[in-house]
């Protein structure tokens, strides 16, 4: 822990002897089978008039969200991304996504948009 005070900010001094800190950065994010996941299928209007796909509610690891991204994005031939717990892939393609996702085991649904 060689600067661990970066994450201590915001904390009250405790005047506790045998307090330990625990940081929540510990915490590994399990993700859930795909049958436990309950996915919505948005779609978004971006700046300039574009549109983008977003699967949003994904429960699991950043690297597992990036695979699921990776092979979305393969599978509809178009670019996009996989972060903060959604995937953004280019265009309309809520049809290919729902029909890619069930395939898959997941559960999901188009939503508004």
């Amino acid at each position: 822990m060689a600067s661990d005070w970066k994450e201590r900010l915001g904390v009250v001094f405790s005047t506790n002897p045998d307090f330990k800190y625990e940081t929540s950065a510990d915490e590994q994010t399990t993700t859930l089978e795909p049958s436990k996941q309950n996915l919505k299928i948005w779609l978004d209007r971006l700046k300039g008039g574009r549109v983008a796909t977003v699967v949003r509610g994904y429960v699991g690891s950043d690297d597992d969200l990036a695979t699921l991204g990776k092979e979305l994005k393969k599978s509809c031939g178009v670019g996009g991304t996989a972060k903060d717990g959604e995937i953004i892939i280019q265009g309309d393609h809520r049809d290919r996504v729902v029909e890619l996702l069930t395939k898959a085991g997941y559960r999901c649904k188009k939503a508004g948009g």
